[in-house]
């Protein structure tokens, strides 16, 4: 807490840590109005406690994990240069008319107000900030008759992303270009722009001779966004650097985390404790739309130079209203790419230098693919907060197991319990314990609990320091501390066989192209609370169209990615827009294969080889369905070895550009999904009678087990029939609470797989363990043994052909904090 560090308080807690049988400690300082205390952060004394720190978690086997920088979100500090930082582009405009000549100062547009304000700013940032600029460039246009702008053009061209999780309202996926035009008069034509940039003084004034008719005179400069480190202690604030450049992020990095590697010389690859990771806590920096490379990036990636669009940024419309906004829509994809990999992957990296892995939580205010900026990590993260104690981010849930099915990760973590000022030492194991299954059942497999607040105060003072009002204050200074390494066993016990084989799942739903990009599945596809949505009977992933055409293969007519997770049904958006690129993507594993869900999409959503991007997905679209016009009543296209279902009666109405997508919808309901799954022989993966009983589903082929965790998801005892579609007539059941294995009896072969009768007492849970034999139709005699370790088990995978990386992560399945 903002320098209040004691030497043997930090011992004494990474010793209570250990007690308790916590084996991971994500390392974060903050201010969050904590009196500041004696030792400043990254000083000298700093250092040498964190290195004793990182001693002592190599004493006693727990792994430490640094976060990108000071505060909990974000990468920056006081060495961060304006020049270094997050941008965005700005313009000024001067109306003129002609002919004539035109000699005089153009004015320097300011900076776009920060997203929090500018309360977070020192005065010396303050002062920097606006002092620092750099032109761009210079452009004129003859003045549109009608001066109309484009909606919501200040989150189109990202001078702002809100955050998702905390503000209501926040759209999940930004909708298609528009199909219009736009008002007669309002657009500016692209052939008319003059690009007077080389007429700029470096005074700021422009010598021209403007021809005849009235003008607009727009002067492009780059401006500092306004994001700093926060809530970092006082001698870490500073501007958030730029995440399109790898340049200005190895800065960053050399000055934040240079010294201490320097000084420690940490080697993650090595067992035990100590400093092992680095992570990217969740994206609360915001957007920035321009960099230094940026307009080269722009064109090596899209095929064309934005120059002539620049007014776009402002709002203006340059040739017609949907060209304008495929500009936009490519601005964001070119966004999201850099973000990804100049940040991303630059850390990733850098950290292999020291043999880390990295772990991203990559939702909130993200203005890239959450799915791809966390696909990048060894251990892709989310977050939720206490059942009624705080915000709703079990969305992050969802996306970070559907990236660690789809990219092959065996270990998924969460920021666990996190919490507001209200919950006020009121949670405690007993009263956690659905929550925890729930996270289980979702996918989840390392909690790391927020939050063990460091306390410097003599340990006679309870409850101590506290990181202000937030987090489940999971620390020594609780009453119940010295009985929580029970609840910490159980944890590691199902946290252990959860990554054990392969994730099941029936259904793939594609996510939308483009950017920014939260994955919501079919709303139905979920029962339970809001807070605690629990999948049902037919499970699901999420996949972006990167990670479809990078990592998909079909084998045996289903969709398979590294790890072997695979997928009955591929379900996709429903736009109308889809680049090429994708299309043949998709194409290619129908051919193979696969059996999909969606209409035909009629052109791309980007203005790369455009009218050629066009006119190949009309014509690769028609090919595939037939026809571009959907049937009123569901069919079946045979398509190559696969199948194409579509009609209108099967999707929902198309995203149209004017849609809100908080009440538009993407995908089929369940009830149409299950019914497609159904018809081509599929059966629920698992079903009960009451409803009351959760689930997940772990496979382990090659020995001939499947895993299944079931829990009570009630407050009342429940007597049951469950149906498991991959069970066996040999079951045991594996008790998490205990450790002890018993063989069960009454075990019956049905259509659909196996029944068997279950009792659970009020918010109970087990693993029913599944080995295949002879007396099941279609399963053979296996091998039995469960892996006796993660890695054994990550390792034991085979990959499909497309896979790029290797995703073995070490994973000690031990609770964190």
């Amino acid at each position: 807490m903002d320098g209040n560090l004691s030497r043997e308080a930090m011992t004494r807690e990474l010793e209570a840590m250990k007690e308790a049988g916590i084996g991971w400690a994500l390392f974060l300082e903050v201010n969050v109005g904590v009196p500041r205390g004696q030792v400043d952060f990254l000083s000298q004394k700093w250092q040498e406690l964190f290195e004793q720190a990182v001693e002592e978690g190599e004493r006693l086997g727990i792994k430490i994990i640094m976060g990108s920088g000071p505060g909990w979100a974000g990468s920056g500090g006081p060495w961060v240069k304006p020049e270094e930082s997050m941008q965005h582009l700005v313009s000024s405009e001067v109306r003129v008319k002609g002919p004539g000549k035109f000699d005089l100062k153009l004015p320097v547009p300011g900076p776009k107000t920060p997203f929090f304000g500018e309360n977070t700013l020192t005065p010396e940032l303050k002062q920097a900030r606006e002092d620092w600029y750099q032109d761009v460039a210079v452009l004129a246009f003859p003045t549109p008759e009608m001066d109309s702008r484009i909606p919501l053009i200040e989150e189109k061209a990202l001078y702002y992303r809100a955050p998702f999780t905390s503000q209501p309202g926040v759209w999940p996926y930004l909708p298609p270009p528009a199909e219009a035009s736009g008002p007669a008069g309002s657009a500016i034509k692209k052939e008319k722009i003059v690009d007077l940039t080389s007429r700029l003084k470096p005074d700021g004034s422009l010598d021209w001779e403007i021809p005849p008719g009235s003008w607009t005179i727009r002067r492009f400069v780059a401006r500092n966004n306004g994001a700093v480190t926060r809530p970092a202690p006082l001698p870490g604030l500073g501007f958030e650097c730029d995440k399109f450049s790898r340049e200005a992020f190895e800065s960053h990095l050399n000055h934040y985390l240079g010294p201490l590697l320097e000084r420690i010389q940490p080697d993650g690859s090595k067992p035990g404790g100590g400093w092992k990771m680095i992570h990217i806590d969740s994206w609360e920096m915001g957007a920035q739309n321009w960099s230094q490379n940026f307009r080269q990036e722009f064109i090596k990636r899209r095929g064309y130079d934005p120059l002539p669009y620049y007014p776009v940024y402002a709002g203006c419309q340059v040739g017609t209203l949907e060209e304008s906004e495929r500009f936009l829509w490519d601005l964001r994809k070119t966004s999201s790419e850099l973000i990804v990999e100049n940040h991303a992957l630059e850390f990733k990296e850098f950290g292999r230098k020291y043999g880390f892995k990295l772990s991203i939580e990559p939702y909130d205010m993200n203005p890239a693919s959450d799915f791809d900026l966390g696909a990048v990590a060894d251990v892709p993260m989310s977050e939720f907060w206490s059942d009624g104690f705080g915000y709703n981010s079990s969305f992050s849930v969802i996306e970070a197991t559907s990236i660690a099915h789809i990219t092959g990760a065996p270990v998924v973590a969460a920021e666990a319990f996190t919490a507001e000022g209200k919950e006020a030492w009121k949670k405690y194991p007993g009263n956690m314990k659905n929550q925890t299954d729930w996270a289980f059942c979702q996918g989840l497999n390392r909690l790391i609990f927020h939050t063990f607040a460091h306390s410097s105060l003599d340990e006679k003072l309870k409850p101590g320091m506290t990181m202000g009002p937030y987090g489940v204050h999971w620390d020594n200074r609780q009453t119940w501390w010295p009985m929580v390494r029970a609840y910490h066993e159980y944890i590691a016990r199902c946290q252990f066989l959860l990554a054990q084989g392969k994730p099941v799942a029936d259904v793939l739903y594609l996510i939308p192209e483009g950017a920014p990009q939260v994955f919501r599945p079919a709303p139905d596809a979920m029962d339970g609370t809001e807070f605690l949505p629990d999948k049902r009977g037919f499970s699901f992933d999420g996949c972006s169209p990167e990670a479809l055409m990078k990592l998909a293969e079909v084998e045996k007519g289903q969709i398979v990615f590294p790890g072997e997770a695979s997928y009955k049904l591929l379900v996709l958006p429903a736009f109308e827009t889809m680049t090429p690129e994708l299309l043949r993507e998709i194409e290619e594993l129908i051919q193979e294969g696969a059996t999909v869900i969606g209409n035909p999409p009629r052109k791309s959503p980007s203005l790369e080889d455009f009218p050629d991007c066009d006119l190949e997905v009309e014509g690769l679209a028609k090919n595939m369905w037939g026809s571009l016009e959907k049937p009123q009543l569901a069919e079946e296209r045979i398509y190559g070895k696969g199948k194409i279902f579509w009609g209108s009666d099967l999707n929902p109405e198309t995203v149209k550009s004017d849609s809100n997508p908080l009440q538009a919808r993407l995908y089929p309901d369940y009830v149409t999904t299950a019914g497609i799954l159904e018809k081509i022989g599929v059966s629920p993966d698992f079903s009960c009678s009451s409803g009351k009983i959760r689930y997940t589903h772990r496979s382990l082929t090659e020995m001939g087990q499947e895993i299944y965790f079931i829990s009570n998801r009630s407050g009342e005892s429940v007597d049951d029939v469950c149906t498991f579609r991959d069970g066996s007539l040999r079951a045991e059941l594996w008790d998490p609470l205990t450790g002890e294995r018993r063989p069960l009896e009454g075990v019956q072969a049905v259509e659909g797989g196996v029944k068997l009768a279950v009792r659970l007492e009020p918010e109970q849970s087990f693993n029913i363990v599944f080995k295949k034999d002879s007396n099941v139709a279609g399963h053979h005699n296996l091998s039995a043994g469960i892996s006796t370790s993660p890695e054994n088990a990550a390792d034991n995978r085979t990959t499909a052909k497309k896979r790029t990386a290797e995703k073995n992560q070490s994973s000690d399945q031990i609770a964190g904090s």
